[in-house]
């Protein structure tokens, strides 16, 4: 196995998206955090907890359509196991989001009937959605909005750059940016994120990090591969090899015959982002593999 990638990034615009989102805890009921359910541990901001407090929370699996079906399953099982609402979707189709507004009702059940105990019935609910960069919060506000992606105006006290977008049967949304958080103490944590795209490979070694991917990869996903590449891929083989083998598959060569890694490592991650290696998902509950 390489050695783990090392990723460190954190934006200036990150920590005025904190303040922001703690700001604005007051007007909303509850809160929508998407996850990237190939990697939910790593995609799950940990500072959220803290800053979130006791606000009921819906967690939203996205890009299942490319995670492996069984390992979502089993996060479901996992969050129930917490008292935590979990729905598996595809943001960019829509695909479980049919589903959204009953688990929201779900989740604010003891809201509603306080609203209606004041004579407050059909009072708007209020959702905040949370989560990291480019794991689909735009999509799923998208989906959610329909036709109707109009700003919703401006209530009291709303602190200025956030939106409000209505999505009809009561509910508002509350977009907020990504945000990640300043050091990830975990390497492998820094590495998921890149391996995802979340955070951008300038600031990564591509080709490091592609053979770190097919370390993984091939130990648990091997048929994964060898479908796409129409190969064998040899039990035990390191990132490296198979980066090569891969490489030598698709004839990326330069001159003297040898491999051209670099670029086989952009396709790498590229094909692994786009889904096009299938089903995979690189975490488990508990750590299970």
């Amino acid at each position: 196995m390489s050695d783990t990638v090392r990723v460190q990034w954190f934006p200036g615009h990150m920590a005025k998206t904190r303040r922001l989102i703690q700001e604005s805890l007051p007007l909303i009921d509850g809160v929508v955090e998407i996850v990237d359910a190939r990697i939910p541990v790593s995609s799950r901001n940990p500072e959220l907890d803290h800053w979130l407090g006791e606000k009921p929370r819906i967690i939203l699996l996205n890009k299942a359509d490319i995670a492996d079906e069984s390992a979502t399953r089993r996060w479901i099982a996992f969050y129930a196991k917490q008292n935590i609402l979990a729905l598996p979707v595809d943001c960019k189709t829509g695909k479980g989001l049919n589903g959204f507004t009953d688990k929201v009702n779900q989740l604010l059940g003891e809201t509603l009937e306080k609203f209606k105990a004041k004579g407050m019935v059909g009072r708007t609910l209020r959702l905040m959605v949370v989560g990291i960069p480019n794991v689909g919060k735009s999509s799923f506000i998208n989906r959610m909005a329909g036709g109707n992606k109009a700003k919703v105006a401006d209530k009291p006290g709303v602190t200025r750059g956030n939106q409000w977008f209505s999505i009809g049967k009561g509910i508002e949304l509350m977009d907020t940016a990504g945000v990640l958080w300043p050091k990830f103490d975990d390497a492998t944590v820094g590495e998921r994120l890149a391996f995802t795209g979340a955070v951008k490979d300038v600031v990564t070694d591509t080709e490091l990090l592609a053979v770190r991917l097919l370390d993984i990869v091939g130990l648990n996903y091997a048929d994964r591969l060898e479908e796409r590449y129409k190969m064998t891929v040899p039990k035990g083989i390191d990132g490296y090899d198979l980066l090569q083998l891969i490489g030598k598959k698709r004839g990326m060569l330069i001159s003297g015959g040898e491999i051209d890694t670099e670029r086989a490592s952009v396709m790498v991650l590229d094909e692994y982002r786009g889904g096009k290696w299938g089903r995979i998902t690189l975490e488990f509950p508990e750590g299970e593999a």
